[in-house]
């Protein structure tokens, strides 16, 4: 019997790519002698670098080397060179339809609702009302995988042992006394998805009242941001944004008592971490599909008739209040940090 090369694409946002592990833990399952490829963007590589279902990571710099015609015709020459024999396509983008065909996998499979779904072999349904972690575990149906227990196959983020020592060193001058950390991550890609500075300023005060030590987290391009939020907390949270990378983050995710952030990649990253989280949803809704995960988990939001104003959110309130970021109380955010805290216990 062939052994099949299977290729799993997922370039799309970093939190895509963390709701996308779950899919490869079930692939492995169906196909344990199959060697497993992943092609994902160069941001995304650390996370999925280490994961042990996975023999291959593939990257696909399209904004960079493989960005435009040249670039897009040498990905399709390293791909066809691996000799795929089954491609899945986590995403509904033209570039990755066209990619795969043109690498001639012979059978691949995407969404019927993708832009580029008549060049797939296999067409699988992406029902709006699911989580998109369900919705991905659905290109597993032409494979005779018919049902997933989602239960079992939750998101994952495995980092090796350098990085766990790191975010052990990272995290150690901060325990004092024993108190639990609460790991506040106040960025998002869109401006409208972001809880505005003050709250988090103010939310570091509050819990910071109640024993916990507060930690702010941000990329390297958030550091104006968790500044902002360090000096509206008025000396009760430490600023260690810029401090990590993804990998990083996601080992100190599995050492926090707690995780307050935005609709963002650190939120999936504190499901993968399986750790209470409240998730504070602004412009975005978790009914789009992209809510946390798991049973520690409690979203924060305003019930508004114009939410959700877009798919991502945006740069700018499209009627001039922000009043799905402004109407989400600091109070709010205590009691359900609170709640987690007590459901977790």
């Amino acid at each position: 019997m062939t052994r099949e090369r299977i290729l799993l694409v997922q370039t799309a946002f970093l939190g895509d790519v963390v709701l996308t592990t779950p899919l490869v833990d079930a692939l492995r399952r169906r196909f344990p002698d199959a060697t497993i490829a992943m092609l994902v963007t160069p941001a995304a590589r650390a996370l999925v670098a280490h994961h042990p279902a996975l023999d291959r990571v593939l990257v696909d710099d399209k904004r960079g080397a493989d960005r435009g015609l040249g670039g897009l015709a040498r990905l399709v020459r390293r791909l066809r060179a691996e000799r795929f024999t089954i491609a899945l396509a986590a995403q509904k983008s033209i570039r990755t339809g066209l990619v795969l065909r043109a690498a001639g996998i012979p059978r691949r499979i995407g969404f019927a609702t993708a832009p580029a779904a008549r060049l797939y072999t296999d067409r699988v349904p992406r029902p709006l009302d699911r989580h998109d972690r369900d919705r991905l575990l659905g290109l597993l149906a032409p494979l005779g995988v018919s049902h997933v227990d989602p239960a079992v196959l939750q998101p994952r983020i495995v980092v090796d042992p350098a990085t766990e020592a790191r975010a052990a060193t990272l995290l150690a001058p901060h325990a004092d006394g024993g108190r639990p950390l609460a790991a506040l991550c106040p960025g998002s890609a869109w401006r409208t998805k972001r809880w505005p500075t003050a709250a988090f300023g103010a939310l570091a005060r509050v819990l910071d009242a109640d024993g916990y030590r507060c930690l702010l987290f941000g990329g390297p391009e958030e550091r104006a941001l968790t500044a902002s939020v360090a000096a509206a907390a008025g000396g009760c949270a430490v600023d260690l944004g810029g401090t990590t990378d993804l990998p990083l983050l996601a080992a100190v995710m599995g050492r926090v008592a707690v995780a307050v952030t935005n609709d963002s990649a650190p939120m999936h990253l504190a499901t993968a971490a399986g750790i209470p989280q409240v998730a504070i949803f602004c412009a975005t809704v978790p009914a789009q599909g992209y809510g946390p995960l798991g049973p520690h988990a409690v979203v924060v939001e305003r019930d508004l008739a114009c939410r959700p104003c877009g798919r991502h959110g945006g740069e700018q309130c499209p009627r001039g209040t922000d009043d799905c970021m402004e109407l989400v109380t600091v109070a709010d955010v205590r009691a359900a940090v609170a709640r987690v805290h007590a459901r977790a216990a």
